[in-house]
């Protein structure tokens, strides 16, 4: 078992920037893939970025050049630096851990997720 936590949500105007944070309680499972996720009302829970074992880095075509994953192995802590934010970047942004699969966009694959934080994007 391992218990995630984000932090850093909040509410920002277009062009702005936030960091999400998602702190693990061990590195038992963290070592494996780990991502960010996000889900708006009414929407299915989609992708945004994930980072394998060997570190390599996926992102879902949308945020492409405007957000950043990355680790803190030590800490146990993964971030999400988010620029240019739109207004569709709004939703509950969710950290997951320890996949199966070769997909780690899919959310199915995940086995541990957090409990979100919300980002806000006005116009």
């Amino acid at each position: 078992q391992v218990q995630l936590v984000e932090s850093g949500g909040g509410s920002v105007q277009a062009g702005g920037s936030l960091r999400l944070a998602c702190k693990a309680s061990s590195s038992t499972y963290t070592t494996y893939c780990m991502g960010w996720f996000r889900q708006a009302p009414e929407n299915e829970r989609e992708g945004v970025a994930a980072i394998n074992s060997r570190g390599t880095i996926y992102y879902t075509d949308s945020v492409q050049g405007r957000f950043t994953i990355s680790k803190d192995n030590a800490k146990n802590i993964l971030y999400l630096q988010m620029n240019n934010l739109k207004p569709e970047d709004t939703a509950m942004y969710y950290c997951a851990a320890f996949c199966s699969g070769g997909d780690y966009l899919r959310y199915p694959n995940y086995n541990y997720w957090g409990q979100g934080t919300q980002v806000n994007v006005s116009s």
